[in-house]
């Protein structure tokens, strides 16, 4: 009996000795943060006229990998940072970047930043991910959801890319909109405006 029992304590400390190794060589989820200078987040918004298209600084963010796959991350813009591509005119465009960050649309003065973070990253086979998150603009959060591209390198660098719409006023943007303002024909702003985001993001010292 009492072999028996030496045998199985003998078992039992190799297992848990094995499982400590194993643990001790699985590396934890990286945090990697996202180049603000190489990645661009733009944005095109519709009116029953045409439309208009810029871009957003973005201000921080981060990418979570846990070996080859996303489990993670965020991203902050900077509203004050918007800009108005398509418009040559510099006195019009000036008045549409002002419009903008106007109360009726993004508020800058009140909430100068948006973010975006993610809550779940659903892999979907090779670099193909289904990201879901909430999304806090006007300091209203939502969430969203939207597929995603992501590429994670060994050389501990991560890149990811997505397009994706918003529906503005679900954030109280509601200026123009048809929703709530019937009869104001052609001068009408479609709810939703398009968002394209590319992030580039590498270890810390990188």
């Amino acid at each position: 009996m009492n072999i028996f029992r030496s045998l199985f304590t003998v078992a039992i400390a190799g297992f848990l000795s094995f499982s400590a190794m194993a643990d001790k060589g699985k590396k934890a989820p990286q945090t990697l943060k996202v180049n603000t200078q190489t990645s661009t987040f733009s944005w095109i918004g519709k009116k029953i006229t045409g439309e208009h298209n810029g871009t957003i600084n973005i201000q921080a963010g981060n990418i979570i990998v846990d070996g080859d796959k996303l489990t993670g991350g965020d991203f902050i813009i900077d509203i004050n940072s918007i800009r108005v591509l398509d418009v040559k005119d510099e006195g019009y465009n000036a008045k549409l970047v002002s419009h903008l960050k106007a109360p009726d649309f993004f508020d800058a003065a009140k909430y100068p930043t948006a973010s975006f973070k993610i809550t779940k990253a659903t892999p979907k086979g090779g670099t193909s991910y289904d990201i879901a998150g909430n999304l806090t603009i006007n300091g209203v959060t939502q969430p969203i959801s939207f597929p995603a591209t992501v590429s994670i390198n060994k050389n501990g660098s991560a890149s990811a890319s997505a397009k994706f719409e918003v529906d503005r006023t679900k954030f109280g943007s509601k200026y123009a909109s048809k929703s709530f303002f019937d009869t104001i024909g052609d001068k009408a702003i479609y709810d939703n405006f398009i968002v394209e985001v590319k992030l580039v993001a590498a270890k810390i010292g990188v």
